[in-house]
């Protein structure tokens, strides 16, 4: 398995919105399919906060990517004829600079000497990514969840730099209840002695913190609904549970850990602090006077899809409403999707057929 995975040089020194700057700061990219020669094919994905620029396999890195069953010849974004771009967040420790990453001035991590990363610092990053492969204008930006508040302040801060968006599972600021979640996640890092002010080693890593934080998460990336489907009062079979009167007792909970698991080590703790705070900072009304439906008029599109999904507690459907009404006032053309999935948030990533079709049919008439 090879890498395809590429590296744009930021602008040095590239300066941060709460102050600040990075020297010799990079983004890492994937791509998949080939820029037309009017340089007019581009799509731009923003993800969520913890992926990877490996949206799917190509030529270079054939292991599936984490939208696999989305993207490539063919498929629901066809890369036969859309030139594909993903872009690994600033901030992120998939390849990207982030707080994990080497400061060439102390030659150690930065840890939280990193500067006050928000959203418009990523979504920044990302347009000298797209301007530096000689794209002046993307035929789509496309984000989901936290990508998709990054989308929403590329547009705000580059208005007209797209023709369409797709707006996925996304909030034009972060609401109380998503802000509560983050806020725990953050304490449960933060309490854990091994973090140590962000100095922790592989030897003393604050396993625990990261992983009730990716808990907490999963347990609202899903619905009630569909917990209930999968898992039921289901217990544990005699052998698979622990000697300690309180632990996993539940099929639910086994499940749980064993997310947590494969999540702990593969993600920076101080990134994922950072990229955190940065979400509930966002609010796209900082663009509009205080207002985020005059924010949303400014954007400069064409044409926009917007999904939501009714069971998404973390980014209700209530909020990709208020994205549509706000784009369609600016003038875009939007198509406003609402779907049932009942794996609720998560849901762009498993009900690839309700999404894929829905995106399809956009990019179709784009």
């Amino acid at each position: 398995m090879g890498d395809a995975r590429q590296y744009f040089n930021l602008t040095s020194p590239f300066a941060f919105k709460r102050g600040g700057a990075l020297v010799d700061a990079q983004v890492a990219y994937e791509t998949w399919g080939e820029l037309n020669a009017a340089r007019d094919n581009a799509i731009l994905i923003l993800t969520g906060l913890s992926p990877s620029a490996h949206a799917a396999s190509n030529a270079a890195d054939t292991s599936a990517g984490w939208w696999e069953e989305m993207l490539g010849p063919g498929k629901h974004i066809d890369t036969n004829r859309w030139f594909v771009i993903c872009v690994n967040t600033l901030g992120s420790c998939k390849g990207s600079t982030g707080a994990a990453s080497i400061d060439p001035a102390t030659g150690e991590a930065y840890r939280l000497a990193f500067p006050e990363l928000t959203l418009e610092d990523a979504a920044n990053a990302a347009y000298e990514l797209v301007r530096g492969l000689g794209i002046e204008r993307l035929a789509c930006l496309l984000g989901n969840s936290m990508g998709g508040m990054t989308a929403l302040a590329y547009l705000a801060l580059h208005p007209g730099s797209a023709r369409g968006h797709i707006s996925i599972s996304t909030a034009p600021q972060a609401q109380p209840f998503a802000i509560a979640i983050r806020s725990l996640q953050r304490e449960a890092i933060r309490l854990d002695p091994n973090w140590n002010e962000g100095r922790y080693d592989d030897v003393r890593y604050p396993e625990a913190g990261m992983s009730i934080a990716r808990k907490l998460g999963v347990i609202t990336y899903r619905s009630a609904m569909e917990w209930v489907g999968r898992f039921a009062r289901i217990r544990l079979d005699s052998e698979q549970r622990e000697d300690d009167p309180f632990g996993a007792e539940f099929q639910i909970e086994s499940y749980l850990a064993g997310h947590a698991r494969r999540f702990v080590r593969n993600f920076d703790p101080n990134s994922y602090l950072y990229l955190s705070r940065a979400s509930d900072w966002f609010d796209i009304g900082e663009y509009g006077g205080g207002s985020a439906l005059q924010a949303l008029k400014t954007l400069a599109l064409e044409r926009a899809l917007v999904i939501g999904v009714s069971t998404d507690i973390l980014f209700p459907l209530s909020q990709q409403e208020e994205i549509a009404q706000g784009l369609e006032a600016g003038g875009a053309q939007v198509e406003f999707v609402a779907l049932d999935s009942p794996q609720g948030h998560d849901a762009f990533l498993v009900d690839i057929a309700r999404f894929g079709a829905a995106i399809a049919q956009f990019l179709a008439r784009l």
